[in-house]
């Protein structure tokens, strides 16, 4: 069955029913009012250039003969008002900073700013609420490489009357002084932007990748939304981030649909999503190609989690490809307002570090809780470690080598001891792994509580490189180890099966109750 995740005004995202990770069960033809559009292989696909408030017949033609159909209306609008009215170039050189601006100033609610094909360069533009940009093929919002000229926005600013903050940036857990991201909106909502054209961030040909722990302020990202609500990223391509890609920040209600984040496999903390503090997210059908974790769903440091306690919630992640970077999907290690309500499945991990990834450490605080969260149906082709979950992760803090972060021995547990709930993984697919099946290392004052492998199959390459699986101090290289868990309170594995694991298949250590129930090693 086919079904429509999104419509707007000129395009939309549809997705096949099944179980297969990402890839569709067989490719398909896609025909809008009986005319052959294009052929797919991949679970969700995208119509662009409709006319608003009309109706369309969608037919997806599968190759053994069968075929569905859905038929839906796309939304209205305003008007729609081409960027280069307003004076826009368009060919990469000259700026056109000014003339994006007035259009996006200009248009009225529920109106649609297009952007023929053709290289925007830019500094950085603020969004407002009701609008919509779309951008063709061919069409690139490229930023400038001045670094300079971009604005440093406050963390808050101050109401001179009341004193009151206003919240306006932050980086990595922290309300940080930012340089503005190429596309900033603040207490915006419906936002909508769209189409197959690019927003590259230029990050290589900049300073944003070099020395950049000088810089007055924390980079900006490509996309910086801070405390908006129902924004929408559909079909473009975000590409060479300053940072991090895309960051909603205490946001409500993102969708990322059938888009691609890309970034040079050695570019610094290049994530391609990292939503934190965020309430609804949904990111289906989208690929991620970057130099970091592909999504990084995170909840502040513990200063940022007291002074809001706005947990991560109600997030959705399926039907993605991520491709190269540490982490395919990692929570934390900024997680201190705890992450709920989360699901990853069909999923498709290809040469990234680590496939599924929690990671946290002593000082995230008592609140950081992760509970209710669901990995399952997922494919890994030469991961080097499928699992890892990290109470001991090092990195992103002043403190990072001290011996609080690094000691082995139970320490009192106070406010800023973490906590780690239960985990399931189940019916997984890893070929090609190195390091480890899975890897866990729980805190001895706070284990893990429960974690659950069921259904899983893991087979490691015969010549396989040593290791690391978790960032922690006073780490080892580890190759071709199986399933590996020191303090977890409760142990389940079930049909899972290692094919070239080195030594044991299973090694527990500080573990409580640990159960097993088919475990196979070839």
């Amino acid at each position: 069955m086919i079904q429509i995740i999104y419509r707007g005004s000129s395009c939309a995202c549809f997705e096949l029913d099944g179980s297969t990770p990402y890839y569709a069960r067989q490719n398909y033809t896609v025909w809008v009012n009986a005319a052959e559009r294009f052929s797919r292989d991949t679970n969700v696909f995208s119509l662009f250039g409709l006319q608003p408030d009309t109706q369309y017949t969608v037919t997806v033609r599968f190759q053994d003969g069968t075929e569905e159909s859905v038929q839906f209306t796309t939304k209205t609008e305003t008007c729609c008002v081409s960027v280069k009215d307003f004076g826009a170039v368009g060919d990469g050189v000259h700026e056109d900073t000014a003339a994006i601006q007035a259009a996006i100033s200009f248009l009225p609610r529920g109106g649609r700013l297009w952007f023929p094909a053709g290289t925007y360069l830019t500094l950085p533009l603020y969004l407002k609420s009701h609008i919509t940009l779309d951008l063709d093929q061919g069409a690139v919002i490229l930023g400038s490489t001045q670094r300079e000229r971009y604005p440093i926005v406050p963390a808050a600013a101050v109401d001179p009357t009341t004193g009151a903050e206003i919240p306006q940036a932050g980086f990595e857990g922290q309300e940080l002084n930012s340089y503005q991201s190429l596309l900033h909106a603040s207490y915006a909502e419906d936002i909508s932007i769209v189409g197959l054209g690019a927003i590259d961030g230029n990050g290589q040909n900049g300073d944003w990748w070099r020395d950049f722990q000088s810089f007055p302020a924390s980079r900006p990202r490509v996309i910086f939304l801070n405390r908006c609500k129902d924004v929408v990223l559909h079909g473009v391509t975000v590409k060479n981030g300053p940072s991090w890609h895309i960051h909603p920040f205490y946001s409500q209600g993102f969708s990322m649909l059938d888009c691609f984040v890309t970034a040079p496999k050695d570019s610094p903390n290049t994530d391609g999503i990292d939503p934190e503090s965020c309430d609804g997210v949904d990111i289906i059908g989208c690929k991620f190609s970057v130099g970091d974790d592909c999504v990084a769903v995170k909840a502040g440091k513990i200063d940022l989690a007291l002074k809001y306690k706005t947990p991560a919630q109600r997030h959705t992640v399926r039907n993605c490809l991520m491709e190269f970077g540490h982490g395919a999907v990692t929570l934390g290690s900024e997680l201190s307002a705890g992450i709920r309500e989360l699901s990853v499945t069909r999923c498709y991990f290809r040469q990234t570090d680590r496939g599924l990834r929690i990671k946290t450490r002593r000082g995230r605080g008592r609140d950081s809780v992760i509970d209710n969260v669901l990995f399952d149906n997922i494919r890994m082709d030469q991961v080097l470690t499928p699992i890892v979950i990290n109470m001991w992760y090092n990195c992103c803090d002043p403190d990072r080598f001290s011996e609080y972060v690094w000691c082995r021995d139970a320490l009192p547990v106070d406010d800023r001891t973490p906590h780690l709930g239960s985990f399931a993984f189940r019916n997984m697919e890893c070929t090609g792994a190195e390091v480890a099946a899975c890897y866990i290392d729980g805190l001895p004052e706070s284990p893990v509580d429960e974690v659950t492998l069921e259904n899983i199959t893991v087979s490691f390459v015969q010549n396989a490189r040593p290791g690391m699986p978790s960032m922690r101090n006073h780490n080892e290289e580890r190759c071709r180890l199986g399933l590996y868990l020191d303090n977890v309170n409760r142990v389940r594995v079930k049909n899972v099966k290692l094919t070239g694991v080195e030594g044991s298949p299973l090694v527990t250590q500080h573990c409580g109750d640990v159960e097993t129930d088919g475990l196979e090693e070839n």
